[in-house]
């Protein structure tokens, strides 16, 4: 984890606005904002963490425990927060209603270059989200998911907003990383 140096440090070399600075501050010194619990096609649970030292949750086996392994062992991830701070996303609803909802990302991440909040999802899942709200979850026509209303709101922090769809882990790293992850 970044030392109060190694952060300003990052800060300026980023360019990270006062209000990006006060978001990322706020989330390191925070337990996270909701404990996880599982659900019915899910499995919870908690992985303890050597990159931050802590114990880190994670709502489901196929997807953010997969992530949570690649943030763990990937060099350009300094830091990883399971359910960071609530945000707010505001969007039409297919109706074209104005919806605002509070929403909970699985994690926030600090990357050598970057930092942002990450939402995983099952590819599947993101199929039926995108149909029931259209202007939340979209494929682009390369096949990444997104989500304007939430990149519209890290981006006004100078941050990142990102789906995490099951389709882009590689499963054979998973295994070598599970198989390797005691030595």
């Amino acid at each position: 984890m970044l030392d109060r140096v190694d952060l300003s440090l990052w800060y300026e070399r980023l360019h990270l606005p006062e209000s990006a600075r006060a978001v990322i501050d706020q989330i390191r010194s925070s337990e996270p904002a909701r404990h996880v619990g599982g659900g019915h096609l899910n499995v919870h649970g908690r992985y303890p963490s050597r990159k931050m030292g802590k114990i880190i949750q994670f709502e489901s086996h196929q997807v953010e425990l997969a992530i949570v392994l690649e943030l763990e062992h990937d060099e350009c991830i300094l830091e990883y927060y399971d359910q960071p701070c609530t945000i707010p996303l505001a969007y039409s609803a297919g109706s074209g209603r104005a919806l605002s909802v509070i929403h909970t990302p699985d994690f926030f991440v600090l990357r050598k270059n970057a930092a942002g909040w990450e939402e995983c999802k099952s590819a599947a899942e993101l199929q039926k989200l995108s149909e029931k709200s259209p202007n939340r979850y979209q494929r682009t026509a390369n096949g990444v998911w997104r989500c304007p209303p939430g990149e519209r709101f890290a981006g006004s922090l100078g941050l990142y907003y990102r789906i995490r769809s099951s389709d882009e882990i590689n499963w054979i790293l998973q295994r070598n990383l599970l198989f390797l992850e005691d030595y």
